[in-house]
């Protein structure tokens, strides 16, 4: 399905007004010089570990433990990732080298 030019810049324009909306209404509703409602506060506190476990489950949904390598790159991946973000408390660092720990064992060791 081709568009045509004016329906292809309405849609950048609809989707630049969502994001533009989805980014600055929380500096409007709650600016730097009100105090965040309690709920704010603990979902902001809460949130990010709720979804790094929830990433966690979804990336291992599919690990087959009874069958080889028995889940062993994803579980060794797995502690290299804690392991860094624990030392060193850097989430993109440990996201990356996980990641590559990960790559590696899968494509050259198992």
């Amino acid at each position: 399905m081709l568009l045509t030019p004016l329906q292809t810049l309405v849609m950048i324009f609809a989707v630049a007004l969502g994001a533009m909306i989805t980014r600055f209404t929380p500096f409007l509703l709650f600016p730097e010089t009100r105090e965040q409602p309690k709920t704010v506060v603990y979902l902001g506190r809460a949130l990010p570990s709720a979804m790094m476990g929830l990433l966690v489950v979804y990336c291992l949904k599919s690990v087959s433990f009874t069958r080889a390598p028995h889940g062993l790159p994803e579980l060794i991946a797995v502690l290299v990732t804690a392991t860094l973000h624990k030392w060193r408390g850097n989430a993109l660092l440990s996201i990356c080298l996980g990641t590559v720990v990960y790559m590696f064992l899968v494509q050259k060791v198992f």
